[in-house]
């Protein structure tokens, strides 16, 4: 945000205007968003680029998703056309990117699907980016299959997680030769390949700061060691749910 007094307006715009619009679109499957409020901030490791960040916004889209994704563009530029769009003037975004869904996991507890895991409540998340030197390499290839085989389904044990959804990068602001200033969500661009950032988001049952608590206990390393060369970490951190009228995180 641009404007410390802002986050009630903003929230306004975003939680009563913007998402039921887009949720409203046919090739919008769903569509959250979670707040780095500023006890979530305290334990937060990030990037310069990331730091600061007050929101993360997740939507997931229905095949065929090349026309989901222009309507959902068109839905902005309309929008905009319209004088609906106050974050232009409100926030800055720090990072955009489109991305492939990897891998879902669920808790044992949980009976439902992975895909249904998205659209089930939750009370915050846990997200870890990092950016991959070599998409294609070995490293990068070791990295994903510890995260798949041994650190993912640790966490599955943890009380407060519901489960777990990894993503795959197919063009971001974040990628080497690109950055935020570039104003577009996605890009076919020479200087970047696809694969160069990885996301963990964990869906949480519980108070996502003990969530951190609880995963500290049983030792589960989600970000990359430092003997893990060539794996960047960019944001590892924890955010809460957003409930509707209630934006006072950043109150003074």
């Amino acid at each position: 945000m641009t404007d410390p007094t802002s986050h009630a307006e903003y929230n306004a715009w975003h939680q009563l205007d913007h998402r039921p619009e887009n949720l409203a679109l046919d090739g919008v499957a769903h569509g959250e968003r979670w707040v780095h409020s500023p006890d979530c901030a305290e334990s937060t490791r990030t990037c310069e680029v990331l730091d600061g960040v007050h929101y993360v916004n997740s939507y997931w889209f229905r095949d065929p998703v090349d026309e989901s994704f222009a309507q959902w563009q068109n839905l902005a530029v309309r929008t905009f056309q319209l004088g609906r769009r106050p974050d232009v003037r409100l926030s800055r975004r720090l990072a955009m990117g489109t991305f492939m869904p990897v891998k879902g996991y669920v808790s044992p507890r949980c009976l439902l699907s992975a895909d249904a895991l998205p659209i089930r409540p939750n009370r915050g998340i846990s997200l870890v980016a990092t950016r991959v030197q070599d998409p294609n390499g070995s490293v990068s290839e070791q990295f994903f299959a510890k995260q798949d085989r041994e650190v993912i389904p640790a966490l599955l044990k943890c009380e407060e997680v519901a489960g777990v959804w990894t993503f795959s990068s197919y063009s971001t602001t974040l990628d080497v030769g690109r950055d935020s200033d570039d104003g577009v969500t996605f890009a076919e661009d020479d200087r970047t390949s696809s694969g160069q950032v990885r996301i963990v988001m964990v869906f949480l049952d519980g108070d996502p700061a003990l969530h951190l608590a609880d995963r500290a206990r049983r030792g589960i390393e989600l970000e990359p060691t430092p003997l893990e060369e060539g794996i960047e970490l960019l944001f590892s951190g924890v955010l809460r749910n957003i409930e509707p009228w209630n934006w006072t995180w950043f109150d003074s």
